[in-house]
């Protein structure tokens, strides 16, 4: 079985920054692009920032200049730095990953932007 575990989810401040972290574990055979998504309440879920097993990176024009995706490929690991955080990044997170031929994703952490 494979898993995706995410954490640094939390409540930060307008202008603020928090550091999100993806792991994945268990019977990793391939493991290619990684990425994040989110999901903010009666709305639908929004890709915000992929990046490829080479490094490639795409984001939401939302997040551009603010956002920074990266991995640690030795890891298993996922991370996106958010940066100059607005209200509207307010959000439940999704680590997703392409692994061992399909799709994977995390159960999702919660980020709260508000004074």
């Amino acid at each position: 079985q494979v898993q995706l575990v995410e954490s640094g989810g939390g409540l930060a401040q307008p202008g603020g920054s928090l550091r999100l972290s993806c792991a994945a574990s268990g019977s990793i055979r391939s493991i290619y692009n990684m990425g994040w998504d989110r999901q903010a309440p009666g709305k639908q879920r929004e890709l915000v920032a992929g990046i490829t097993r080479d490094g490639d990176t795409n984001y939401a024009d939302s997040v551009k200049g603010r956002f920074t995706i990266s991995r640690d490929n030795a890891k298993n690991t996922v991370y996106l730095q958010m940066n100059s955080l607005k209200p509207e990044d307010t959000a439940v997170y999704f680590c997703r990953g392409f692994l061992n031929l399909r799709n994977y994703w995390g159960q999702g952490t919660q980020v709260t932007v508000s004074s």
